[in-house]
């Protein structure tokens, strides 16, 4: 059995196809999971996976310039599904994911309606803090970006450009989500946006 059990392990993470992360829950349904632990580490060094961090596993994509590595919200957002939750990138993570910066923090911060952590990996820190429930019922991919960065920058650094670039941002997704989440924003922030509906 244990044999059987180690065989689909690696065909399903073969399957999967590259750059995939895995944990034990992703094996829940053979109800074995000290044999997934067992089978994932010996996975590793065989050299088959990379272990990220605790319990995070990688099957690489490998290329000639090396392994490519998951983003850490790739990393964030395969840590918070082990609780079946979600993550949003907060501050500096949020303003390079929506592109108004290049720098990828050291400390990559995110909000998530999952367990609060911070994991290490490699030279990288990734934290994961507790979110009102509100933060996450927005319906675009967008606007709870656009509003973590700007709660980040602080009113009085979000100045007429920055708000301009956010807009044209904004303006790219659903209008029709946007405008259903533009009214639970903060009224600083929605007046900041304003001309999105004026």
């Amino acid at each position: 059995m244990p044999q059987i059990l180690s065989k689909e392990i690696r065909n399903r993470i073969v399957s999967g196809g590259e750059n995939k992360m895995y944990t034990i829950s992703d094996f829940a349904d053979l109800n074995n999971d000290s044999l997934v632990t067992r089978v994932l580490s010996r996975l590793e060094e065989e050299g088959m996976l990379v272990r990220l961090t605790q319990g995070l596993y990688l099957y690489p994509k490998q290329t000639r310039f090396g392994i490519v590595k998951p983003t850490p919200y790739e990393i964030a957002q395969a840590v918070a599904g082990k609780d079946h939750a979600k993550v949003i990138p907060s501050g500096a993570m949020a303003l390079n994911e929506l592109g108004l910066s290049t720098q990828i923090p050291t400390n990559a911060v995110f909000i998530t309606n999952g367990t609060p952590r911070t994991i290490k990996v490699g030279n990288q820190t990734i934290t994961l803090k507790r979110a009102v429930p509100k933060m996450f019922s927005f319906q675009s991919t967008l606007f709870p970006l656009a509003i973590t960065a700007m709660r980040d920058l602080g009113a009085a650094n979000v100045d007429d450009t920055m708000a301009t670039r956010i807009i044209e941002i904004l303006s790219k997704d659903d209008k029709e989500a946007i405008k259903a989440d533009f009214l639970k924003a903060p009224a600083w922030i929605r007046k900041r946006l304003a001309p999105l509906y004026s």
